[in-house]
């Protein structure tokens, strides 16, 4: 499991795509969301603008990443 550390209340699942390497950048996450099978939370999501907050878990490429608030 990869944590992906934030300072915010919530992250979007693009800005996610971005932070974690997995798009160079914010123009290439429709593609990857479209091409991709990604579960947050053990449901299926292709909305750029999901919120994602603290112990939130996203499945992707069977890499599983966990969302950490250091607040």
């Amino acid at each position: 499991m990869k944590k992906i550390k934030i300072k915010t209340e919530y992250i979007t699942l693009g800005q996610f795509l971005k932070f974690a390497n997995l798009i160079g950048s914010g123009g290439e996450t429709k593609f990857f969301l479209q091409e991709n099978e990604i579960l947050v939370n053990d449901e299926n999501e292709n909305r750029r603008g999901k919120k994602l907050r603290d112990n939130d878990s996203i499945l992707i490429d069977e890499i599983l990443y966990k969302i950490v608030n250091e607040n």
